[in-house]
């Protein structure tokens, strides 16, 4: 892919982000401030399910193991 090409796409792709959350209407720093709010719930959700999602798959697993009869040899 050209490179003009993935940079107008990403340029379309933040024009509609500021097409829907209304940030083409803002001054520029209620525009920061609703990124900012934006980013950091982002990055505590990204975080969350990287701590977290690990922990139940392995927790559904070893619960579903034993209920299909399957028990595992290593000792948690």
């Amino acid at each position: 892919m050209d490179f003009k090409h993935v940079k107008e796409y990403f340029a379309w792709l933040y024009y509609q982000y500021q097409i829907i959350s209304c940030c083409a209407v803002m001054e520029p720093w209620e525009q920061s401030m609703l990124n900012t709010i934006l980013l950091t719930i982002f990055a505590m959700v990204v975080y969350t399910a990287y701590v977290f999602i690990p922990i139940h798959i392995r927790l559904a697993w070893e619960f579903f193991s034993k209920l299909c009869g399957y028990h595992s040899t290593t000792s948690s």
